[in-house]
């Protein structure tokens, strides 16, 4: 073998091949093989069929990215309807796969009929290399942009959950009590999901046909809390011109979903309870109370056992809304999430601003993985967002993501090791005073509130 010949074949051996599935159909046994030899050079994997009957099955079992389709399979009939029957079969089968029509009978009316039906292109018998291997080249990337469309509707439609442990029993809890109506309290720092979780109860349970109705109560300035939560007849004060009903009658036979509960002032902390208790609702300016059919879920960032321990938070509304309670984990103690998470992110900005492929730099992945994100989902949603937005080449780099300079979670040596002494001394003086929490803070030379604030910080449970 000459030196340009040696150069040739070694480089097409380094040639890296697409990582495509194509299927050829037809009834020529030396077309098949001609086909096949060929494009093997070029794409991952090569399926041939010569009998079309077999299409059916072989599509139920691979995903398969281009096809390319004879039209005339018995003798003596030319006419192409055989290949415009399988292309509707095919596209009925698999909507995603790309069809190139073949034929050795050159009737463009029936090529041009082919296409309208969802064929991506046709060739003539016996082709030419250079334009086989373009036309299937061209439908593996239709195959591919169509692939991406419908993952990024299926993300509309759907929501990232996680395959940390962490988080798949926070989602296995809610999978339980979704299918009852126990009012649940769902627990987690800002950015941890709180709301998407509460939907995703709603959306399990046997009330998702009826409404989904979220309040901020953190929002909610008090003066118009109870008329935006209870509703008001005509004339109950100056700009009350109707009857307006309020939030939890628009919830009726559906779910409300009140977030920032712990802000909620201690004057009408009671208020909440006579509804949530009479599972009744009096409008303002009205003495007739309203029958509720609402399930109530409830969230804080704050912790309300120390909340109710500092005298912040009413103990009989803190049971009555607890039945279930649920915390969501902050995003720096699901470290195997953060990746996935940020690319199912990456795809919902991609379709939100109609960009192209964009990826991220393999840096910019190490640092997605060691910050901290103390601001947790949200924080990660906006600096993608951003990123998106800037970045260059379909490339986001540190720059684009703002995460030149990350913050790492760590804890000192020294702390760990105090917090282990910390620990053993609270355990050993609650075992001493039979978990009374009282007793076990006054011997501490604690305050309840600072005594709760540990046994939440050491994952103490009392029985």
């Amino acid at each position: 073998m000459s030196i340009i010949g040696q150069l040739s074949s070694k480089t097409e051996q380094k040639m890296k091949k697409t990582n495509a599935s194509i299927l050829i159909i037809d009834d020529q046994e030396d077309i098949l093989f001609a086909s096949k030899v060929f494009l093997k050079k070029y794409f991952e994997e090569i399926y041939t069929l010569n009998n079309p009957k077999n299409i059916v099955e072989l599509l139920s079992k691979k995903s398969i990215d281009v096809v390319l389709l004879d039209m005339n399979y018995r003798i003596g009939f030319e006419d192409g309807r055989e290949g415009l029957y399988l292309l509707k079969e095919i596209k009925t089968l698999s909507p995603k796969t790309v069809v190139i029509l073949m034929t050795a009978f050159g009737k463009v009316e029936t090529a041009v009929e082919g296409l309208k039906n969802g064929a991506f292109d046709y060739i003539l018998k016996p082709w030419e290399n250079k334009k086989l291997l373009e036309s299937v080249k061209q439908a593996v990337e239709k195959s591919r942009k169509e692939q991406k469309k419908e993952q990024r509707i299926q993300i509309e439609n759907d929501f990232f959950i996680g395959t940390s442990e962490i988080i798949k029993k926070a989602y296995s809890l809610a999978n339980k009590v979704a299918k009852t109506d126990a009012n649940v309290l769902i627990l987690g720092e800002n950015g941890t999901g709180k709301f998407v979780l509460a939907h995703y109860i709603y959306s399990q349970s046997e009330r998702k046909s009826g409404p989904f109705v979220a309040v901020d109560l953190g929002a909610l300035n008090s003066n118009i809390f109870e008329s935006e939560l209870f509703g008001y007849a005509k004339g109950a004060f100056t700009d009350a011109k109707i009857d307006t009903p309020g939030r939890f009658e628009m919830a009726q036979n559906g779910t409300i979903f009140l977030d920032e509960i712990g802000n909620v002032p201690l004057h009408l902390q009671s208020k909440l309870l006579q509804v949530i208790q009479t599972k009744t609702v009096t409008r303002l300016g009205e003495t007739k109370a309203r029958p509720l059919n609402v399930r109530i879920i409830t969230a804080t960032n704050l912790n309300l056992k120390l909340e109710v321990a500092d005298k912040n938070f009413r103990e009989d509304l803190y049971y009555r809304i607890n039945t279930m309670e649920i915390l969501l984990p902050p995003l720096r103690e699901r470290n195997e999430d953060k990746i996935p998470l940020a690319e199912y992110l990456l795809e919902k900005m991609i379709e939100k601003y109609g960009r192209d492929e964009i990826t991220f730099d393999k840096k910019v992945t190490e640092q997605i993985q060691k910050h901290a994100w103390n601001g947790n989902i949200r924080e990660m949603e906006n600096k993608i967002e951003r990123a998106v937005i800037l970045c260059e080449n379909n490339k986001i780099t540190s720059a684009d993501l703002d995460l030149e300079t990350i913050t790492a979670y760590e804890e000192s040596l020294d702390d760990i090791q105090l917090s282990s002494v910390e620990k053993a001394t609270v355990e050993k003086a609650l075992l001493k005073n039979n978990n009374n929490i009282s007793k076990t803070a006054e011997e501490l030379g604690l305050s309840r509130g600072s005594l709760y604030r540990r046994l939440e910080k050491y994952n103490i449970s009392i029985n």
